[in-house]
């Protein structure tokens, strides 16, 4: 049997919109390695828990939630349970409340051991905001994602559009500061760089600069 901490991990972390899920979900397809987008679990975990009634300010009731996530990842698709629920968890309501669970301890809890279950061979890209400083802090690669506001306001915006929602830019742009100041004083797991990440500023690249960058990074480990 393989030993988990031989497999290789690639960890990205960055704050909301900094483009880290479609990077991670390229460079994981580029290498053949399996992928987990943590911030789909706690999204995943409030959208579950809206669905089944859960008193949203009981943390011990949200953590069961979390312990018990039926969440796959299967050929590009977020399921919960055998629903494919990628379009849902990427409702704003939905990623609201996602970053004010992410703040629970309990819940953290409840999720980390299912995210360490995801390293399997051949290697594994985690994407988040703790990925390499409290879930795999002996990742291979570490990458920071990151973005002015201004430039992951006008992402999110294009988004969101594109997919037939409504937005606004002055209440994303006030969103998005909003969960960066949570992510960033949070008690545990604050988001911050990881000891040895490679910082990467996306303002002004394109995602398939992003990854071009990334995979030189590996190859020269």
């Amino acid at each position: 049997m393989t030993n988990p901490s031989s497999i290789p991990v690639i960890t990205i972390d960055g704050p909301t919109a900094s483009g880290k899920g479609t990077v991670a979900h390229l460079v994981a397809e580029r290498l053949g390695f399996h992928l987990l987008d943590s911030g789909a679990l706690y999204r995943l975990t409030a959208l579950s828990a809206t669905r089944r009634g859960v008193d949203l300010h009981d943390e011990h009731a949200l953590a069961k939630v979390a312990e018990h996530l039926p969440a796959r990842f299967v050929d590009g698709e977020i399921k919960l349970a055998d629903e494919n629920v990628g379009e849902a968890i990427r409702a704003e309501a939905v990623g609201n409340l996602a970053s004010r669970i992410a703040a629970l301890p309990a819940v953290r809890q409840a999720l980390f051991g299912l995210q360490l279950g995801f390293r399997k061979a051949p290697g594994l890209v985690a994407d988040g905001r703790d990925m390499g400083t409290v879930i795999f802090p002996g990742a291979q690669l570490k990458i920071f994602l990151t973005a002015s506001v201004a430039a992951r306001a006008e992402r999110r915006y294009k988004q969101l559009i594109d997919k037939g929602f409504s937005a606004n830019m002055d209440d994303l742009l006030a969103d998005l500061q909003a969960r960066d100041d949570r992510d960033t004083h949070r008690l545990i797991a604050p988001l911050v760089p990881a000891e040895g990440a490679h910082v990467l500023d996306t303002s002004s690249k394109t995602v398939v600069e992003a990854v071009e960058q990334i995979m030189q990074w590996w190859v020269q480990k």
